[in-house]
């Protein structure tokens, strides 16, 4: 999935609790988590400033031997499992 894919399913599970906000919105949220190519997004800024960042459920990224790494959550990983079996 891609940045424009990751925009459509996020605005399609935000309208479905009847939200409205809009594609632009969506996007701007994303740039500002993830970044972009030119602007780090806070996630990236708060790794390399050596902190842990924990998206209960999701997973926590942190700095480990100078890359970026993602352990998945509990509630990540129940759902891949569930939905590969």
């Amino acid at each position: 999935m891609d940045r424009s894919g990751l925009i459509e399913a996020t605005l399609r599970k935000a309208a479905d609790g009847g939200s409205g906000i809009g594609q632009e919105d969506v996007g701007r949220v994303i740039d500002a988590l993830f970044g972009t190519v030119e602007h780090a997004g806070s996630i990236a800024e708060a790794v390399k400033a050596d902190e842990t960042v924990t998206l209960l459920g999701f997973g926590d990224f942190h700095a480990e031997g100078g890359s970026a790494v993602l352990r998945p959550g509990k509630a990540l990983t129940e759902f891949l499992q569930d939905a590969t079996r």
